[in-house]
């Protein structure tokens, strides 16, 4: 007996990893997802014969769209929202800082509780993030989120969007509350990145940027115009809620169909806020 115990000792100190290699990353910031470092697919791969004509004569859209080439990065692993922010928890910031209440506050449209916030300017939404203690998530992070390593063309996958999935195509005429639709949530379990409203990231928006961009960890250029929002929204078709489709405008509008969520970084080397934009 005494030998057999030995040997299992022994057993344990030479393999004392076996099942316990990978411990569990401690749990998300409250209402947030983990999203895993790694290498992953962006972008597409879009054909000449699938060009739309309008995209020949759009400076904003180089030919093949500004969401080609497709190509791998590599991203730190970070924390998203589960949810896009709601109308109740940014009541919580305005009360907390004093912030002013955003374009369509008081629409009975858009300010259920649980409704996304809409008209809110970036550079607002950017210090709605901060106050959390997050920043705005890069395109990168953003398009990971909603397709982790699958080339998908939706959040839930290739399936044609419908109803049952995400609301957009004018459909409701208005938001609805977040986290509506089981069936269109990623496979990172985060909701809503197509449709209801379209997002803010982080990123100066450049056509081409995709053909220079940095594989690691990307962020948008230094400067620009226009900032990249993603996921489409209540109003816009089935290709427009495309998870790859690339839209801009500029940093100060506010529109009611435009909200925003916040992401923060886990990894080692990826900074939680990186340089204030030009």
């Amino acid at each position: 007996m005494k030998l057999v115990v030995a040997l299992i000792a022994g057993f344990i100190c030479i393999f004392p990893a076996v099942g316990f290699a990978n411990p569990p990353a401690s749990a998300p910031p409250e209402g947030m997802v983990h999203i895993p470092g790694g290498t992953y697919p962006m972008g597409s791969h879009k054909s000449l014969l699938e060009l739309d004509p309008v995209d020949l004569f759009n400076t904003d859209r180089h030919a093949l769209g500004p969401e080609n080439p497709a190509h791998n990065v590599e991203l730190e692993p970070y924390y998203i929202d589960m949810y896009e922010v709601t109308h109740g928890s940014y009541m919580k910031f305005v009360e907390a800082t004093n912030a002013k209440k955003p374009r369509f506050w008081d629409d009975p449209d858009f300010n259920s509780p649980n409704q996304p916030v809409v008209g809110v300017a970036w550079k607002t939404a950017q210090s709605y993030c901060k106050w959390k203690g997050g920043r705005l998530p890069t395109e990168a992070e953003w398009e990971k989120a909603s397709r982790g390593k699958r080339s998908i063309n939706y959040p839930w996958g290739n399936e044609t969007p419908d109803s049952t999935r995400l609301n957009y195509n004018e459909e409701l005429k208005k938001t609805v509350a977040v986290g509506s639709y089981e069936t269109g949530k990623s496979d990172y379990g985060v909701y809503d990145l197509a449709g209801n409203v379209a997002e803010w990231t982080y990123d100066w928006h450049q056509a081409e940027f995709y053909i220079f961009s940095s594989k690691a960890n990307p962020v948008g250029p230094e400067k620009g115009q226009y900032k990249v929002i993603r996921g489409g929204n209540w109003r816009n078709d089935a290709q427009d809620v495309n998870m790859v489709y690339r839209n801009a405008t500029i940093p100060s509008i506010r529109k009611k169909t435009l909200g925003f969520r916040c992401a923060q970084s886990a990894g080692a080397t990826a900074p939680n806020e990186y340089p204030a934009p030009h």
